[in-house]
């Protein structure tokens, strides 16, 4: 059972990789080796944490005049 774990765990990273990638055919013949090895869907949408990237960006400091 431990083995059967390590394979389905490998496989959905993969199947993963194929979706982000668009490569919907590679994801259901990996779909199809998860069934064979007896894993099931679950029907709960899996939470992820997504944020957006802030860019930096350098400010040049205002120079101060100089007192006479």
């Amino acid at each position: 059972m431990q083995n059967n774990s390590a394979q389905i765990e490998a496989l959905l990273v993969e199947r993963l990789g194929y979706e982000r990638r668009g490569k919907h055919e590679r994801a259901a013949a990996v779909t199809a080796q998860l069934r064979l090895l007896g894993y099931v869907e679950s029907d709960k949408p899996i939470e992820t944490a997504t944020t957006e990237p802030v860019a930096e960006r350098a400010i040049k400091r205002k120079t101060k005049k100089r007192e006479i």
